[in-house]
């Protein structure tokens, strides 16, 4: 009864309440960095191509969408905690989290079997951990008017639990929508091998109080797309990839 009570109550609030959700901040996660190298191909570590990818992206965005605010979590070769990642997104009130990484296979050398994209979102068994980061979040209770709708919000009422989870159904829905949108963009536009959408116990994901996807850019064990990441045609075109589904990922929030 209680959670019938409540959602009529959010719908009717909803029908004369405006929305004023701006898509405004995006964080761009480069994976590792200093004392922490990552993965380590034949001629790079993983830290360092995340690095150069996450500094593409930035610039890329800030050209192609200039409304749009970009937070770094690193953007020198420095060890920064998983924890004080999330925590850096929580903080700036960020719209939408992308980690860049780059993969590698239990191998020393990965065969052409193991090549190919990966995008990973936060799996249910972390479903806590995220409840925690959105109840620590203040910058989701004024999304969409927040506390005018829900003016009788209070943490430790049972309605609390109800607003929390929707926040946390709605936020892992989006994380596979962008997922999936530049997954297209990686197979579809650019020809790369995909191993698809997934999901898996992230901490920097689960702790993350907004949508937030982590980008496995290629093997970087595998030889062939160890030069594709470290070259500057293979950066870009994974850059292009991202932006246009960012791009695409943003116009879908700006109309509901």
């Amino acid at each position: 009864m209680l959670t019938l009570a409540f959602s009529s109550n959010a719908q009717q609030k909803d029908q004369s309440v405006p929305t004023s959700f701006k898509f405004k901040t995006v964080v761009i996660d480069a994976g590792h960095g200093g004392k922490d190298p990552g993965a380590h191909g034949a001629i790079s570590l993983e830290k360092n191509v995340a690095l150069a990818i996450a500094k593409k992206l930035e610039k890329a965005i800030e050209a192609q969408i200039p409304d749009v605010n970009v937070v770094m979590t690193r953007s020198t070769d420095k060890f920064i905690e998983l924890n004080k990642r999330s925590e850096i997104a929580n903080k700036n009130g960020a719209n939408l989290f992308i980690s860049i990484h780059c993969n590698s296979s239990p191998q020393i050398r990965a065969d052409n079997y193991h090549k190919g994209v990966l995008l990973l979102v936060y799996g249910f068994h972390r479903n806590q951990e995220q409840m925690e980061a959105l109840r620590e979040n203040a910058s989701i209770y004024i999304e969409k008017n927040y506390k005018e709708t829900y003016s009788d919000y209070n943490e430790n009422d049972p309605t609390a639990f109800i607003a929390l989870n929707a926040f946390r159904q709605k936020y892992r829905k989006q994380s596979v929508q962008f997922a999936e949108l530049i997954n297209q963009q990686f197979t579809a536009n650019d020809g790369r091998r995909s191993l698809g959408v997934k999901e898996q116990g992230v901490l920097v994901l689960a702790h993350s109080a907004m949508p937030a996807v982590l980008v496995e850019t290629g093997f970087i064990n595998n030889i062939s797309e160890e030069k594709y990441l470290n070259s500057d045609e293979g950066q870009q075109a994974i850059v292009h990839s991202i932006v246009a589904a960012l791009i695409k990922y943003k116009t879908s929030m700006a109309v509901r």
